[in-house]
């Protein structure tokens, strides 16, 4: 079910923090078909004028830069082209009713948190349970699923890797377009990926030349109190979701 408004379809993909999302959103860029937005709305919850992140990232609050004032621009970009954004589900769910809900085409990317909790560790040590988002995604898995009458396409990273090529062509049917294998890789590219922190935390993909796992060298969860804590609360919702994971 979409209510879109604009000519064009607009693609949301609704991710936890560390879950190959930039990197999927670059294939997506390499397609060349779509107009494609980096975390808009996260833009919004951690930099517009009325932040609702938690207090300690509170960067640089922005006047008139609103979920409305994001959703113009999404919006005006699809009277133009078919518009893709990959995005975390925390950073709307206070405002994601069925009218916002309905503008889009969904689909979510899940991912293990034994895998993400270290990742956000590495880079937070201070990380509150919200900003792991695996709650708030489940819960906007389920108000889509509510609205669509059918669960929307899911996506595990853990299986993105394992098989690129089967698991984004099996996304692709799921969302209708066609799969382009060319758009699996791409030339290395030194750029800022984000709005946040200048982008330190795609430093890997600044290197990538595909969706390939990179090295790295986390702690385990078990290491601190706060990550076992993370993992216990988030793996539900994980694995609540897991059950609807596309198969290549």
């Amino acid at each position: 079910m979409s209510t879109n408004p604009s000519r064009h379809p607009i693609r949301a993909l609704w991710c936890v923090i560390r879950s190959r999302s930039t990197a999927f959103e670059r294939m997506m860029e390499q397609r060349g078909d779509h107009r494609c937005h980096h975390e808009p709305f996260g833009d919004v919850w951690y930099n517009g004028e009325e932040p609702h992140c938690p207090p300690n990232r509170v960067q640089n609050p922005t006047p008139g830069l609103t979920i409305a004032s994001r959703l113009a621009e999404v919006l005006a970009d699809a009277d133009e082209s078919p518009v893709f954004f990959k995005d975390m589900s925390e950073y709307v769910l206070h405002v994601a009713d069925d009218d916002f809900l309905g503008r889009f085409e969904h689909s979510f990317l899940i991912r293990d948190p034994a895998r993400t909790v270290p990742s956000i560790f590495d880079k937070w040590p201070d990380f509150a349970l919200s900003e792991t988002g695996f709650a708030e995604q489940h819960e906007l898995f389920d108000r889509v699923t509510a609205l669509r009458g059918s669960p929307p396409p899911v996506i595990d990273a853990e299986d993105l890797m394992a098989d690129t090529p089967g698991l984004v062509a099996a996304w692709c049917r799921a969302v209708g377009i066609d799969f382009r294998p060319e758009a699996l890789e791409w030339e290395a590219e030194v750029r800022d990926y984000s709005w946040y922190d200048s982008g330190a935390w795609h430093d890997n993909l600044r290197t990538s030349t595909g969706l390939v796992a990179p090295d790295t060298d986390y702690l385990p969860v078990e290491a601190d109190q706060r990550m076992v804590d993370a993992y216990e609360a988030c793996l539900p919702h994980y694995e609540a979701m897991a059950v609807h994971r596309l198969r290549a």
